[in-house]
């Protein structure tokens, strides 16, 4: 998985997507520190305890580098930034029984633009997944030869990955 670059100067409206969440009881919003223990026991039981340490990352952050989605009382989704990386985001997540609604797309360009909003005009989608989403969704491009991306070689419990012997994801695995 490569890593990939957007122009965060153009991107599309956040507006629209948060309207349609907010159409099906969806809120799109900064975590609080409060909350902090329920929304990272939520990432380690859908996620893995990498993503829960970046996003302790960004509860640490003033203001908060870390977006929720929830209904409710009921966490659906989470993204961050600047948490492994400064201008990086991710990582994110949206719970399965939830995904192909939006909610990743909102929580997205909720993050993209308070990037933005901080003064970066680009942003770097780190280790992305699905790239064709990302070209699609916010016009994100490859940058070429990131991959496996040497902004995360020597990384605890990833030395399978950059030596060829385990598939790029398998640290991600949930519990």
């Amino acid at each position: 998985m490569p890593d990939m670059l957007v122009k965060l100067y153009d991107l599309p409206e956040l507006e629209p997507a948060l309207a349609r969440q907010r159409t099906m009881g969806i809120t799109i919003r900064r975590g609080m520190a409060p909350e902090k223990h329920l929304a990272l026991e939520w990432i380690g039981q859908h996620f893995s305890e990498y993503w829960v340490s970046e996003a302790e990352v960004g509860f640490a952050a003033r203001p908060p580098t870390i977006f929720l989605a929830h209904r409710g009382e009921q966490i659906l989704g989470f993204a961050c930034y600047d948490t492994a990386h400064k201008n990086f985001f991710g990582p994110t997540g949206v719970d399965k029984a939830e995904r192909g609604c939006g909610i990743g797309t909102a929580l997205l360009m909720a993050a993209l633009h308070a990037m933005r909003q901080a003064g970066y005009m680009y942003g770097i989608i780190g280790w992305a997944g699905p790239v064709e989403y990302y070209e699609k969704v916010v016009g994100a491009e490859v940058i070429p030869r990131s991959e496996p991306p040497d902004s995360y070689r020597g990384m605890l419990g990833t030395h399978a990955i950059f030596t060829g012997g385990a598939p790029a994801d398998s640290f991600l695995e949930t519990h």
